[in-house]
């Protein structure tokens, strides 16, 4: 397939992904809107009031405001590519894809495309709800974007290795109960790791979302805990082993082929 070709198929697939999230907006988009109003509600009008300031100026539901869009962009850029592409699997109309001239790069890349486009939307709605809350200031517009992006497409990458090695729907509901959930709440969204003692401020920075957070909290806010240009090159690295190895997995057909 020529360039333009491949063009079109990757603009085939992302727009079905898109369509997809639009038809099924109660279960796509409104859940997490619900949940993360509750959030706001609980921990930064209730809770929040009695914590006071976690940095000058900055109130506690300012604080975590920019971690639960953070969490929510992670958990539906996560959740979009497995239920889509499992269900591709699961109804045998992936095998026409890897039949198809298509390259395993413009597969990926649409579902992936998806993804990141569900973690967009969800990203600004919960950026909308935080308004009737707290105020939000955009300190560095691109490292707000850029953190965004790339935190969407590994999550997004995340959930392509997981429904390629998913059997079952089950399957695909292990990782983010057992792993992805942790690893969010463990991620900084609710506290300041620098007043974590010893060995748990230092266990914190092996989970690779503590510096999606404070990276994404440092381009709203203008603070983080951590240093930026390690947080990018952690981000970064995820990014290039993970989309790797998840092209690596569709040219060979695991798990698709059988």
């Amino acid at each position: 397939m020529n360039a333009q070709a491949n063009l079109i198929a990757l603009g085939t697939i992302a727009r079905r992904e898109v369509m997809r999230i639009l038809r099924i907006w109660s279960q796509t988009l409104l859940p997490p809107a619900i949940t993360m109003t509750l959030y706001f509600i609980i921990f930064g009008s209730l809770i929040g009031s009695r914590i006071g300031e976690m940095a000058p100026g900055i109130s506690y539901i300012e604080y975590i405001a920019p971690g639960l869009i953070m969490m929510a962009v992670i958990q539906n850029a996560y959740g979009n590519i497995t239920s889509s592409f499992f269900g591709a699997k699961f109804q045998r109309f992936i095998e026409e894809m890897l039949v198809s001239p298509m390259p395993s790069w413009t597969i990926l890349a649409g579902y992936v495309t998806g993804a990141v486009l569900r973690g967009f939307m969800v990203g600004v709605i919960v950026l909308l709800i935080s308004l009737f809350f707290t105020k939000i200031h955009l300190y560095h517009p691109l490292v707000t974007l850029s953190t965004f992006l790339l935190a969407a497409v590994i999550f997004a990458l995340l959930g392509f290795v997981n429904s390629i090695y998913a059997r079952k729907f089950d399957d695909i509901a292990i990782i983010p109960t057992f792993v992805l959930t942790p690893l969010t709440y463990l991620g900084g969204v609710f506290y300041n790791v620098a007043q974590l003692p010893s060995p748990w401020k230092e266990i914190s920075h092996l989970n690779p979302i503590l510096y999606m957070v404070n990276t994404f909290r440092y381009g709203l806010l203008g603070v983080s805990d951590i240093d930026l240009t390690w947080a990018y090159v952690v981000m970064l690295a995820f990014v290039v082993v993970l989309a790797a190895y998840c092209l690596s997995l569709l040219h060979r057909g695991v798990g698709l082929r059988t």
